[in-house]
């Protein structure tokens, strides 16, 4: 059972990252309605997606208290399965246009 001095603490942990997750989801759909090109609309967003994942991923997902450790070596496995599924891709698009010996 959580007494009142830890709930207080998760509390004041929590509750500020919560906001600013609420505040860039606010700032998506506000720059959303902005009259940019799409190159650029979409780089924004993106890039303020991966931050509010970032904060998810370390503050509610507990890991931002982990080792240093943990993160050197989940940072070049990450690396790997994303370059491996970039072959992947890569080769899926080129057999798709493909034509067969025949024609």
């Amino acid at each position: 059972m959580m007494s009142a001095a830890t709930s207080g603490n998760v509390i004041r942990k929590y509750l500020p990252v919560y906001f600013v997750l609420i505040g860039i989801f606010l700032f998506e759909v506000y720059i959303a309605f902005w009259h940019l090109k799409t190159g650029a609309l979409v780089v924004i967003l993106l890039l303020m997606a991966l931050s509010s994942a970032t904060l998810g991923l370390m503050y509610f997902m507990h890991l931002a208290d982990e080792r240093r450790r943990l993160f050197l070596t989940l940072i070049p496995a990450t690396l790997f399965v994303l370059l491996m599924m970039n072959m992947i891709w890569l080769d899926s698009v080129r057999l798709l246009h493909m034509r067969s010996p025949a024609q």
